[in-house]
């Protein structure tokens, strides 16, 4: 008999993206300047989040680590950053799903720190024992988790060969 020894499996439904976003917007304590989306992950619930609060300066980032190399030890290139210009002297509200490992997050709350802005950092899952920042973690989360989360906009969407019906 098989038996998965890997982490938990959660799969969220809509509704439940629902319930974390409901769960996180009582919590924003100020007026943000802008909202910054980590991409992909943070696209959905910034989204929402934006739409909520209505904030209207909407920015991405985009941070990759190269794999292969001991998690730890790997430089993030940025692959889409915001000018500094859009940041300096600003709130930001930084948005991503999950901080898991908290490098992406971290990464990108450092660049916009350099670039004189003022990050607070929101994600729907939190996972303090798989964090590499002991001493950091988000300003703003929905729930605790040590699951691996599956959220409704990660399910197979590949496109696929629809059949031509013809009338007949």
């Amino acid at each position: 008999m098989y038996r998965f020894e890997g982490p938990r499996k959660e799969v969220l439904t809509w509704h439940d993206v629902d319930a974390l976003i409901d769960h996180l917007i009582p919590q924003f304590n100020a007026a943000y300047d802008a909202l910054l989306m980590i991409t992909r992950g943070g696209i959905i619930p910034g989204g929402l989040i934006a739409e909520a609060l209505d904030i209207r300066d909407v920015l991405t980032a985009a941070v990759e680590f190269s794999t292969g190399v001991e998690k730890t030890l790997s430089w993030p290139s940025f692959l889409q950053f915001p000018a500094q210009a859009l940041l300096r002297g600003k709130r930001i509200l930084v948005i991503d799903d999950v901080w898991d490992s908290g490098r992406t997050i971290m990464s990108v709350k450092g660049r916009v720190e350099q670039s004189g802005g003022y990050p607070e950092l929101a994600v729907l899952h939190y996972k303090p024992k798989e964090s590499l920042f002991p001493n950091e973690a988000p300003h703003y989360y929905a729930a605790l988790t040590d699951a691996w989360i599956i959220y409704p906009w990660e399910t197979d969407r590949k496109p696929r060969t629809v059949p031509i019906i013809s009338p007949g």
